[in-house]
């Protein structure tokens, strides 16, 4: 524990620094956020394609540094499991990681929620209590929606950010912040800037460091990894036998828009999971509105594509939804697998490996009843 003191800054106010002196904090870091970051390593931050690999890359790079973290991207494509990603992997990763949904500040209490109140400050202030900063102090503070902050707001933060100094409402203590602040926009905040619903000087305080998260439909192929992950979760998470997607359901998978992203995507598995009682998953429900197979999406957007680029998607496609059957049905055994399918067993093995799929996967569950 430590903490310091210096007088003398003016106005008779108190600079104080605080350290690991509130039990609030040991909890926060006993806690299992630190165990959960395998988890989204695993089922979330999963992708191949060369967009996704890239922001993993920079999620690298960043943990390694502490300056301000701006990321950008659609609703659902995973903007604070990278701000989790970035905290747990760098040096603060044994302090809390607080988020905070700005959508949800009051506009007339952002001060008091962000840094605080000493008791009396107002009417209802009838204890002093802690704000979001002190509770994220040695961590790091995630800002979350930072787009939807009203004008008085972005100035509260402005301020802040300037020097990590802060006063809690009605206190006359100035208090240092050692937090790390990552913020998260749904929108493009130079264009919100554009439009004056954003000041322009905190996107420059913000975006230090920027990465924009591409949406599921930009990911060629990791729709179907992601969605053969969450497979394997559920799987354990119910203890039930692997189950496989079907190929026209693989399709109606690429095909899709996926609005949502991966967020729609776990959602759909998810669902279907409980819905279906058959090995092999249909995704029936891919397109509730409608009721109708969107395989002709998926016909739409490969005549974009050139005669040979179309054919080898297929194939992937087709290989991809075989192995994962027939491993199913072989229950990871490669050896009995290659015999069924009339391949080599080497061969076989290469084409697993290529598809990331994992062999134990497909061993863990007991034969259905």
């Amino acid at each position: 524990m430590w903490r310091s003191a210096k007088r003398g800054t003016g106005k008779g106010t108190t600079r104080i620094a605080t350290g690991r002196d509130d039990v609030r904090e040991e909890r926060y870091r006993r806690n299992d956020l630190g165990a959960k970051m395998e988890d989204f390593g695993e089922l979330n931050l999963v992708g191949q394609s060369p967009a996704f690999v890239y922001v993993l890359e920079l999620t690298k790079k960043f943990s390694r540094c502490d300056a301000t973290v701006l990321i950008q991207g659609e609703t659902g494509t995973g903007k604070e499991l990278v701000a989790r990603a970035i905290h747990y992997l760098g040096a603060r990763g044994e302090f809390p990681f607080i988020p905070v949904n700005c959508g949800a500040l009051p506009d007339t209490l952002v001060e008091s929620e962000l840094f605080g109140h000493a008791r009396g400050a107002f009417t209802d202030a009838r204890e002093a209590r802690r704000g979001l900063v002190a509770e994220a102090q040695g961590g790091t503070l995630f800002l979350d929606e930072i787009e939807v902050l009203s004008p008085k707001a972005q100035v509260a933060v402005l301020r802040f950010l300037q020097d990590h100094e802060y006063r809690p409402v009605g206190g006359a203590m100035v208090r240092d912040a050692n937090i790390r602040i990552i913020a998260a926009s749904n929108a493009n905040v130079e264009e919100l800037v554009r439009q004056n619903r954003f000041r322009k000087d905190l996107q420059f305080r913000l975006n230090v460091l920027s990465v924009s998260l591409p949406p599921l439909r930009e990911r060629a192929g990791d729709v179907v990894v992601l969605a053969e992950r969450f497979l394997r979760r559920l799987e354990l998470q119910y203890c039930k036998p692997p189950r496989s997607i079907a190929p026209e359901a693989i399709s109606r998978l690429i095909g899709h828009d996926w609005p949502g992203n991966v967020r729609e995507l776990e959602n759909l598995i998810h669902r279907e999971f409980l819905l279906t009682d058959e090995p092999a998953m249909h995704l029936r429900c891919l397109d509730p509105r409608s009721g109708t197979d969107s395989a002709p999406a998926d016909s739409s957007r490969l005549t974009e594509l050139s005669f040979r680029k179309a054919k080898a998607t297929a194939i992937a496609r087709f290989e991809r939804a075989y192995i994962t059957e027939l491993l199913s049905r072989c229950r990871g055994n490669i050896s009995l697998a290659a015999r069924m399918s009339g391949k080599e067993r080497s061969r076989l093995g290469k084409l697993v490996k290529k598809y990331g799929l994992e062999r134990e996967s497909f061993v863990r569950a007991p034969e259905p009843a």
